[in-house]
C-alpha cells in the first residue's frame, strides 16, 4: 500500500496525543508535531524521497530517530512506537482529544480518576454530575461539553481540505494515466473549496466506461468496493475515505460536472431557472424536449439558462445566481494577485529557519515583502519575544534588508490580546515596527460579551493592525470561541484596521461568510500563510480558496497591494 505524507501525519499527531495523555517529556511531544507540520506543508510525498534514498534529516524538524520512524512507516506501513502507547492506553482514548473543550490535561484527568475513555462513557459521565467532581469541570463547561460530545457522535468524519487532497490528488492522476481517459476532474465539496470534505467524487470523461470501472476498482489503496457498475462506482480507501466515481461521454461532461460539484441547493434553483425556460437540465446535459442543447461544458450549461459560468467556490446558493443574472460576479482573487505575506515566523519564536531563509523561499514564490511576526512573550510554548529580544530582531531585520534584493522584510509581531484587552508589549516597542498582528491564544470560553469586549478593547490599542485568526477555530479540533464578529468588523471599519484570513489548513479562519461580511464593510482582508518553515508559504493557496467562498475581489485584499501601498495602509493604523 503506498504511504503518502497524511498518513504519516496521522501517526505522528496520534503519538503526541498519546504522550500528552501520559504527560510525557513536552520536548518529544512536540518534535512529533513539529515533524507532523513539516510534512504537511511538503507538496511532495515524503515516501518518494525514501524510495531515493534521500537523508530525510535534511527536512526540518526530521532527526534522525525521526527519520527512521519515517522510513519504518513508508516500509512497513506502520510503527512499532505508536503499537507500544497503544498498548498501553485504550485504543478509543484519542478519540475524546477531537471533542471540542478536550485537552491532554483533562483526557488524563478523566482517564485516570473516572476510567473513561470513549465519548459515549464520557456523555454518561457528563449527565449524571460525575465529572462535575474533578477540578477544572464546572456547571457550565460540562454543559458546553455535553454538546460538544452529542455533536461528536452524530458528526460523520471529514477530512480537511488539505489532508483530503494528499487522497484525492494521487488518485485522479492514476486515472488520468488509463489510456480511455480524456479527462478527470475532482468534483463535490472539493472543487468548491470547502474547509472540509466528507467523501470525494471523481468525475470522468471516457468513451468506454468499462476499462475504466475496472483500472478504478484495482487503485491499490481500496480497501472494499461498496459498489461497481457500468458507469458509476464507490470504493472506500483503506485510510477510511469513500471516492464516488462517475464516467460519463464527452457531451455531457460539462453537465456532469457541474451536476456533481454541487452545491444542491445551488443545483436545485438552477434546474428551476432552466424549467422556467422549457428546457430540462439533468447530469446528461440541457434538454429541449428529447433533444440535448447544451452539456459538454459547463459554460454551455449557463449559457443555456441565461446565465455566465459561475466559479465553483460561490455555487451555495447564497445570492450567486442573482448575481450572475445582474452582471455583478465578482472578479475572484487569484493566488498570482499576492504581492506579500504579513504573518511568518522564524526560528527567533517557533520557526524552523532562519529571516535570512524565509526571505529566500518568499522571494522564489514570488512575493515582494514578507512580514516577520514572531509570537510574544505571554507565549511561552512557542519561546514568544520579550521587549528586548523583539529590539533585537528589529536591527536584525534592518541590517538584513540592506542587502536584500527583490524582497523586503517588515518588522512584525504577533502579539498577544490579554483578557483584559491590553496587549502583551509595551507602546513604546509595538511603536517601532511596520505592524502588529493580535491574535487570542488563551480563554477561549469567554462569554460572548468578554470576548467581543476583549477584541475591541484591543482594536483600540494605538499600534493595532491585523486581528489575527479572528475566531480562533482549529478544524476539527476546537470550535471557533464566540464572538460578535459584525460587531467585530464594524470596530474594524471604524478604527481603519484590518482582518486576517489565516490561511494555515488547520485553520483557514476567517470564514467565507465573514470574508463578505468585511467586503461589505469595506475592511480589507489580509491573505496570510502563518508560515512557520518555508514550505508553508504554500498555505497561501488555501487562503486563497476561502477568500473566493467569501466572494474577495483582489481589491478586498490587503497584501495584493504594492509596498509602498502597504506601508502607507499600515501606517495610517499605528
Amino acid at each position: 500500500m503506498p504511504i503518502h505524507n497524511a498518513d504519516i501525519i496521522r501517526i505522528f499527531e496520534e503519538i503526541a496525543d498519546l504522550l500528552e495523555i501520559q504527560q510525557a517529556n513536552t520536548f518529544r511531544i512536540r518534535a512529533y508535531r513539529n515533524a507532523a507540520r513539516t510534512l504537511q506543508s511538503m507538496d511532495k510525498d515524503v515516501a518518494v524521497l525514501v524510495e531515493q534514498h534521500a537523508d530525510l534529516t535534511q527536512l526540518p524538524t526530521i532527526g534522525k530517530d525521526l527519520a527512521a520512524k519515517i522510513e519504518e512507516i513508508v516500509h512497513t506501513g506502520q510503527c512499532q512506537a505508536l503499537t507500544k502507547l497503544r498498548q498501553q492506553l485504550p485504543a478509543s482514548l484519542p478519540e475524546l482529544l477531537k471533542i471540542p473543550g478536550l485537552g491532554p490535561k483533562r483526557v488524563h484527568a478523566l482517564y485516570h480518576e473516572l476510567d473513561i475513555h470513549t465519548p459515549e462513557q464520557l456523555l454518561r459521565a457528563a449527565r449524571d454530575g460525575r465529572i462535575l467532581a474533578l477540578h477544572g469541570f464546572g456547571q457550565k463547561t460540562v454543559d458546553a461539553l455535553v454538546r460538544s460530545i452529542e455533536s461528536h457522535i452524530r458528526q460523520k468524519p471529514r477530512l480537511k481540505l488539505a489532508e483530503a487532497a494528499h487522497y484525492a490528488k494521487p488518485l485522479a492522476h492514476y486515472l488520468q494515466q488509463h489510456p480511455g481517459v480524456d479527462e478527470v476532474t475532482i468534483a463535490g465539496s472539493y472543487r468548491r473549496g470547502k474547509d472540509t470534505v466528507g467523501d470525494i467524487d471523481l468525475l470522468v470523461s471516457a468513451a468506454d466506461s468499462q476499462p475504466v470501472m475496472a483500472h478504478f476498482t484495482h487503485y491499490d489503496e481500496v480497501a472494499k468496493v461498496q459498489s461497481s457498475g457500468r458507469t458509476r462506482a464507490s470504493v472506500v480507501l483503506k485510510c477510511g475515505l469513500q471516492v464516488d466515481l462517475r464516467v460519463v461521454a464527452k457531451p455531457s461532461f460539462g453537465a456532469a460536472l457541474h451536476y456533481f460539484t454541487g452545491s444542491r441547493s445551488h443545483n436545485i434553483e438552477l434546474r428551476r431557472r432552466a424549467q422556467q425556460r422549457g428546457l430540462k437540465l439533468n447530469e446528461y446535459g440541457v434538454f429541449r424536449g428529447d433533444t440535448q442543447v447544451a452539456g459538454a461544458t459547463e459554460d454551455s450549461v449557463f449559457k443555456a439558462v441565461g446565465l455566465p459560468w459561475i466559479p465553483p467556490e460561490l455555487r451555495e446558493n447564497q445570492g450567486e445566481i442573482a448575481a450572475a443574472e445582474a452582471g455583478e460576479l465578482p472578479n475572484l482573487i487569484e493566488l498570482r494577485h499576492l504581492q506579500g505575506d504579513l504573518h511568518a515566523h522564524t526560528r527567533a519564536s517557533d520557526g524552523h529557519a532562519s529571516l535570512e531563509t524565509m526571505a529566500a523561499v518568499a522571494k522564489q514564490k514570488g512575493l515582494r515583502y514578507l512580514a516577520i511576526t514572531e509570537h510574544s512573550q505571554r507565549l511561552t510554548v512557542t519561546h514568544g519575544l520579550n521587549a528586548e529580544q523583539l529590539r533585537r530582531q528589529i536591527d536584525q531585520i534592518n541590517a538584513l534588508n540592506d542587502t536584500l534584493e527583490g524582497i523586503t522584510l517588515l518588522k512584525g509581531i504577533e502579539v498577544d490580546i490579554l483578557e483584559d484587552g491590553s496587549l502583551d508589549l509595551p507602546d513604546e516597542v509595538l511603536g517601532q515596527l511596520d505592524l502588529v498582528i493580535a491574535a487570542i491564544h488563551s480563554k477561549f470560553h469567554l462569554s460572548r460579551q468578554l470576548q467581543t469586549e476583549r477584541i475591541i478593547r484591543a482594536m483600540q490599542r494605538p499600534h493595532f493592525s491585523i486581528l489575527a485568526h479572528p475566531t480562533g477555530r482549529l478544524l476539527e479540533q476546537r470550535d471557533a470561541y464566540d464572538v460578535d464578529m459584525p460587531r467585530v468588523i464594524r470596530e474594524a471599519r471604524q478604527r481603519g484596521c484590518y482582518l486576517e484570513l489565516n490561511a494555515h489548513p488547520e485553520r483557514l479562519d476567517l470564514l467565507d461568510t465573514h470574508c463578505r461580511m468585511a467586503k461589505a464593510e469595506g475592511v480589507l482582508i489580509s491573505i496570510n500563510s502563518d508560515a512557520h518553515h518555508p514550505n508553508d508559504f504554500d498555505n497561501l493557496t488555501y487562503g486563497i480558496g476561502q477568500a473566493r467562498r467569501g466572494w474577495l475581489e483582489k481589491e478586498d485584499v490587503l497584501n495584493t497591494r504594492s509596498l509602498r501601498q502597504v506601508k502607507r495602509l499600515l501606517t495610517q493604523t499605528l
